[in-house]
């Protein structure tokens, strides 16, 4: 491959990337969830506890809503099911969203990666 079909096919990737659509979004957000999110977070609903709740079958799911896990206060009387719009707001600030979360303020800056991880839940 020459050095210009190299980084055309870059180029194309990384457009399908932040256009949120793909195989590559979901290499991508699956990539991003194992970076930020996989060594508290499983993603099998018969995983074994971990620090976190596990994430499978999010979309949709009541906030707080695994019954395997024991959720901080706050989690306990939030209301409401996670959407891909409310996972990326609180992907962004967990703490702000639900302050006293004991998962604290690990949220990710970059829009595109928190919008790639939005997307690999939501579709799990």
């Amino acid at each position: 491959m020459t050095a210009w079909s190299s980084s055309a096919a870059a180029a194309l990737v990384l457009a399908a990337i932040l256009a949120g659509g793909g195989p590559a979004a979901a290499q991508d957000g699956r990539a991003a969830f194992d970076a930020r999110c996989a060594s508290c977070h499983a993603l099998g609903a018969s995983a074994p506890a971990g620090p976190g709740p596990h994430l499978a079958g999010l979309r949709g799911r009541r906030v707080g809503g695994d019954p395997g896990f024991d959720y901080s206060p706050v989690l306990r009387a939030a209301t409401g099911n996670w959407t891909a719009d409310r996972l990326d707001r609180f992907l962004a600030d967990p703490e702000e969203m639900f302050p006293g979360l004991w998962m604290g303020g690990n949220g990710i800056d970059d829009p595109a990666a928190r919008r790639a991880v939005v997307e690999f839940l939501m579709s799990r």
